[in-house]
């Protein structure tokens, strides 16, 4: 298979993966990102003045919120790949997981400890160099997944995210690339057009987070798990889909 074939082809598995799991893909998605959409337009749009708070008091709510709007961002993050890739791969009493089982299977700690060093790796090497910060996005890209998928640590899952990408590059490059760009691409203008309608208010701040997210962060976590799964096969191991999504 020539290496276009083997991106269309992998595009054509996306979509039909996404397809066949969307109900329970956007049920994931929005118990996740609603909550924390709200958590972000509040403290987006928190006015500390209006509270009557001292400068001292004020100077603490504002580093809380601030605080508040990181952590809930990067916890939903985490725990929707986390929970994406447990949902296709790991079997229940040979079912897929339901919600709860889900919540109490991901791995936090790890995967948030990934998602703090690979976002910083990549953020680094664009600024930098640009070209580092490519590499570092496609060569590290598979730790998340790795760490539900196969249960590895922190190091471990990157060494394994490596391995996997080695010999497959290009690949991996062609696939999250573009699913990266036009993802960001579609949430600023859907930011936009919320702000468009509703101005900068509450409502456009929460509708914008939570539209956005359960829109377009799916693509890339499936697209992510898939290929960490064809990867661990073709490199010998013996991780599979679920054939039916869970009810």
């Amino acid at each position: 298979m020539t290496r276009r074939a083997e991106v269309l082809s992998t595009y054509v598995r996306i979509g039909r993966t996404y397809i066949r799991w969307a109900p329970s893909l956007l049920l994931i998605a929005v118990v996740v990102f609603v909550p924390l959409g709200l958590i972000h337009a509040l403290a987006i749009n928190a006015e500390i003045g209006s509270f009557g708070f001292g400068p001292g008091l004020k100077l603490i709510a504002l580093i809380g919120a601030v605080l508040a709007l990181a952590a809930t961002g990067l916890i939903g993050e985490v725990f929707y790949t986390g929970a994406v890739a447990i949902s296709l791969t790991h079997p229940h009493e040979g079912k897929p997981p339901s919600l709860r089982q889900i919540a109490g299977m991901v791995n936090y700690g790890p995967l948030i400890a990934i998602d703090l060093i690979y976002g910083a790796c990549v953020a680094v090497g664009l600024i930098a160099f640009f070209i580092p910060g490519v590499l570092a996005f496609v060569w590290l890209g598979l730790a998340a997944p790795v760490v539900e998928i196969e249960h590895r640590g922190i190091r471990a899952a990157f060494r394994r995210s490596l391995h996997l990408v080695r010999g497959k590059f290009f690949l991996v490059a062609a696939v999250l690339i573009p699913i990266e760009i036009i993802g960001d691409a579609l949430t600023n203008l859907a930011t936009e057009l919320a702000h468009s309608l509703f101005g900068g208010s509450f409502l456009a701040e929460w509708l914008a987070d939570v539209l956005t997210n359960i829109a377009f962060t799916p693509f890339y976590a499936v697209a992510a798990v898939l290929l960490t799964v064809d990867l661990i096969r073709e490199k010998g191991g013996g991780v599979e889909l679920h054939s039916k999504p869970v009810s």
